[in-house]
């Protein structure tokens, strides 16, 4: 009887609560502890796909606060996260009456980073607003300009000692005033109906599960702009749909066409389309246990109407229209992911993703005509991991010759250059191991050893016409041992303190320490 009575209770709150049809930052910390918190089986919690709603988080945390079990770090934490999510804490302005809200907040941040491959300071100023346009809209801005200044910069992002850093669109030289100059923008706008939501916008979109990197959608390429459909029509299946409009990084030749003006004597470039359409299938086939799967399509020039229906069979779409002429085709990938919950271990969890850019299933253990184009991660996380608040995980990565890449340049799996999965690229593979704890609330600290290999990238004659195909690994051009330890305190929310220092090996380090608000 009591516990009916505390879960109608909680069925009537939450029909109080003020929608926050807004995307959150998918680098906060309150997603690790709800990841935690299903992980323990506290809750059900689905983060297969960033970015993830400020209303989603918010039912999240209150369905905890009827919870027992929790520990006195992890009841602290919640009611931290709670006067966020609450909207509970002091803003720079904030007004709310029945047909529209608005929350306005300054981003600030400061760092200082030191050692063999950067060195210089980084300084923001920005602002953050947020709010609902009536009872089905909802809005997000997110804007801060960022500059650094030193001695050493690593602006294309690409190389290995940057690992998973989201990429950067530099806005001048950093070898003309030793600066450099970029932005930080995301804004979206959001209807909410019954059980779905479409938004568009520009954020990082991720799918999946990885520890420094995924498979499919990372956070490594710069914000994008998209169109996005969620729809849930039961407790067990889930459907998302993704067009995204890229940045292919290639002069269109063919519409450059010169500027009259005098002032700039010069050609007016135009770069060559590029989109993404993507979708995709959640299934909860018990509780504790998703089976994940769906496919995408990079394509080029003009707008496509089938990639905009999201039901559509992209493959065989794409074969209709192009007459199934290579010459004149789209580059699709499948993908697919196993994940399971506090179910085979307690306080656990165990996935596995499979990403496939070409495969022939004829020949598929062929070695003289296989086709195996795909990438694969394995991946364990335990909970309270000999003692408790300690986080213990393995994960292994496998990407083989050629994946994200095809002959037409326009159509490579990436946007602005940077690879769109999982950043150490084709040819490469890496075993991670890592421990995260909480000695305290808020404080949090993180080592990880990883070690990485890269293998040569192979000729467009290797990946079309080369028989057998190039071999995994077959030589090793980089091996790189990697040690980073982290640590951050968010002495107040939003007001966040941190360190971090990696050890590369051969005399390479790397220093960090900063702080941020608003982020």
């Amino acid at each position: 009887m009591k516990k009916t009575l505390i879960f109608l209770l909680f069925i009537s709150f939450l029909n109080t609560i003020h929608g926050q049809q807004v995307y959150e930052r998918n680098t906060l910390e309150v997603h690790q502890f709800l990841a935690t918190m299903s992980q323990k089986g506290y809750i059900e919690w689905n983060d297969l796909i960033f970015p993830i709603t400020k209303e989603k988080i918010q039912k999240a945390l209150q369905q905890l606060k009827y919870v027992n079990g929790l520990n006195k770090l992890e009841q602290l934490e919640l009611d931290f996260y709670l006067k966020e999510y609450n909207n509970e804490r002091r803003k720079l302005y904030a007004k709310t009456d029945s047909n529209f809200s608005i929350h306005l907040d300054p981003i600030l941040t400061g760092s200082i980073a030191s050692g063999s491959k950067r060195n210089y300071t980084e300084r923001s100023v920005g602002v953050s607003a947020w709010g609902s346009i009536g009872k089905k809209f909802g809005y997000q801005f997110s804007f801060h300009d960022i500059n650094q200044s030193g001695s050493q910069f690593d602006t294309v992002m690409n190389s290995v000692f940057q690992e998973g850093s989201r990429g950067i669109i530099t806005l001048n030289d950093p070898n003309v005033k030793r600066q450099v100059n970029f932005t930080d923008l995301r804004a979206s706008l959001m209807y909410a109906f019954k059980n779905g939501t479409i938004s568009v916008g520009q954020d990082a979109l991720t799918w999946g599960y990885g520890e420094n990197g995924q498979l499919v959608l990372s956070n490594k390429a710069p914000y994008y702009p998209y169109i996005r459909l969620d729809y849930k029509p039961f407790e067990w299946f889930t459907f998302n749909y993704t067009h995204a409009f890229l940045q292919s990084d290639i002069i269109d030749s063919a519409n450059i066409y010169p500027i009259p003006s005098r002032v700039f004597p010069a050609s007016r470039e135009v770069f060559i389309k590029k989109y993404m359409a993507s979708h995709s299938i959640d299934i909860k086939l018990k509780k504790g246990l998703h089976l994940s799967f769906g496919e995408s399509i990079i394509y080029n020039d003009q707008l496509q109407l089938g990639y905009l229906l999201p039901i559509m069979f992209f493959k065989a779409y794409d074969n209709m229209i192009n007459k199934g002429i290579i010459q004149a085709g789209s580059n699709g990938q499948f993908f697919g992911q196993l994940n399971t919950k506090n179910l085979i271990l307690k306080k656990s969890q165990f996935y596995a993703t499979l990403f496939i850019d070409e495969i022939r299933m004829a020949s598929i253990l062929n070695p003289e005509k296989s086709r195996n184009q795909i990438g694969f991660n394995i991946g364990v996380i335990k909970q309270d991991f000999l003692v408790p608040n300690l986080i213990g995980g393995i994960e292994y990565t496998r990407l083989n010759p050629f994946l994200y890449r095809n002959f037409l340049p326009a159509q490579n799996y990436t946007s602005n250059s940077y690879v769109l999965g999982d950043w150490i690229g084709q040819n490469s593979d890496k075993l991670l191991f890592y421990l995260k704890y909480s000695p305290l609330p808020r404080l949090k600290t993180y080592i990880r050893y990883q070690k990485l290999r890269n293998g040569p990238e192979g000729s467009m004659q290797d990946q079309y016409f080369g028989r057998p195909q190039m071999r995994f690994m077959e030589n090793i051009i980089l091996t790189q041992n990697t040690l980073l330890f982290r640590a951050s305190y968010e002495y107040k929310n939003r007001l966040l303190f941190n360190f971090s220092f990696n050890d590369y090996g051969e005399a390479k380090k790397q220093y960090s320490m900063g702080l941020s608000y608003g982020l």
